[in-house]
């Protein structure tokens, strides 16, 4: 207790000790947290295909986090920047602490349905594809958003009309097929030799092919549309 003897002076030194110790620690603000994580997101979406919305959760009020100078955000585990996703955010000082906010990722861009019914072994054309636009996040992974991504290749499944079209129901049509009679191609500086030989594995194109010469003789290169296998010593 300060008795009445007590200077003055020292009385009023102590008033402002009084008012800190009475005065709370500044608290984070929910929607500087939201805010980064929505920047966060601006950023790492800037590649993908369409147009981005993003939209960001509410932060539980039930929070009473210490004021932080640089919260950083971040992609926890195997979150992604696709569809609904969660994203969090720390802080390493003043004093430590790390949230995690709901968000979620639109992407609205064209993609590509069949159609008409395609047939299981067919090989899709121009005519084969519609496009249509909607949130692509929403849709399989895969799916398949450019025409160049499908045309010329085969069908592994059968397909109704508006179905979207996905990267793993397509393979590569083949260019090479076992027993078909094939010209091995050798480049060089100055020079170009070719042989005739007789495949011994089927190959779409760009892909590995195997060849028996008329010497018996087996030798790989890479399959090339026309019957042609690339070969490289």
């Amino acid at each position: 207790m300060v008795s009445m003897k007590t200077p003055v002076r020292f009385l009023i030194a102590l008033l402002p000790l009084a008012a800190a110790a009475q005065t709370p620690p500044a608290r984070q603000d929910h929607a500087v947290l939201r805010q980064a994580v929505e920047q966060f997101l601006r950023i790492q979406s800037a590649g993908l295909p369409g147009q981005v919305t993003i939209s960001v959760g509410q932060v539980d009020p039930r929070l009473n986090l210490a004021a932080c100078a640089a919260p950083e955000a971040f992609l926890p585990g195997t979150a992604r920047v696709w569809g609904k996703t969660t994203v969090g955010v720390r802080c390493s000082a003043p004093a430590p602490w790390t949230v995690y906010i709901p968000a979620t990722v639109s992407v609205t861009g064209d993609y590509l349905v069949t159609a008409t019914p395609l047939a299981q072994g067919q090989v899709v054309g121009p005519n084969d594809l519609a496009k249509v636009r909607g949130d692509l996040t929403a849709l399989p992974q895969g799916i398949v958003t450019d025409a160049s991504q499908a045309v010329g290749r085969t069908l592994n499944v059968s397909l109704r009309p508006g179905t979207p079209l996905r990267g793993d129901s397509l393979r590569s049509q083949q260019v090479v097929q076992q027993g078909q009679l094939v010209r091995l191609v050798t480049n060089g500086p100055g020079f170009s030799i070719s042989a005739e030989a007789r495949a011994i594995s089927n190959a779409a194109d760009g892909q590995i092919a195997q060849a028996r010469t008329q010497a018996g003789q087996v030798v790989s290169g890479v399959a090339r549309a026309g019957g042609v296998v690339e070969v490289t010593y």
